[in-house]
């Protein structure tokens, strides 16, 4: 079963990250994820200060507006997407995740499948 994992990282007052994790750390455990044959796919995002919220009102026209800016210190920094067993396998490898340290948490959530 597919299972997206999404990785929040939790910011300091200043809206930097608050992680300690380095790009090696991050490297390892795509490398891990490989050679276990689990990857299906997973994207770091681009600074959350180029996001855009789009959004259409009752007539019809769209609203694009700068964001989003949660109203908690973390922000959304990417994700992977993996193929495991079951949702216990899945949440033994978010926890394995750098995102899942210094203040920062992996949401684990199935993917849907409608008639493969």
């Amino acid at each position: 079963m597919k299972y997206l994992m999404l990785i929040n990282a939790s910011l300091d007052a200043d809206g930097e990250p608050t992680g300690c994790s380095t790009p090696d750390d991050w490297m390892l455990f795509d490398k891990s994820l490989k050679e276990a044959g689990v990857y299906v796919g997973g994207n770091s995002l681009a600074d959350f200060t180029t996001a855009a919220a789009v959004r259409v009102d009752e007539q019809g026209e769209r609203i694009v507006t700068d964001g989003p800016f949660a109203e908690s210190r973390e922000v959304l920094g990417g994700y992977f997407v993996v193929d495991v067993p079951d949702f216990d396998v899945a949440l033994d490898w978010a926890a394995r995740c750098p995102g899942a340290r210094d203040g920062g948490h992996i949401v684990v959530r199935p993917l849907a499948t409608y008639g493969d």
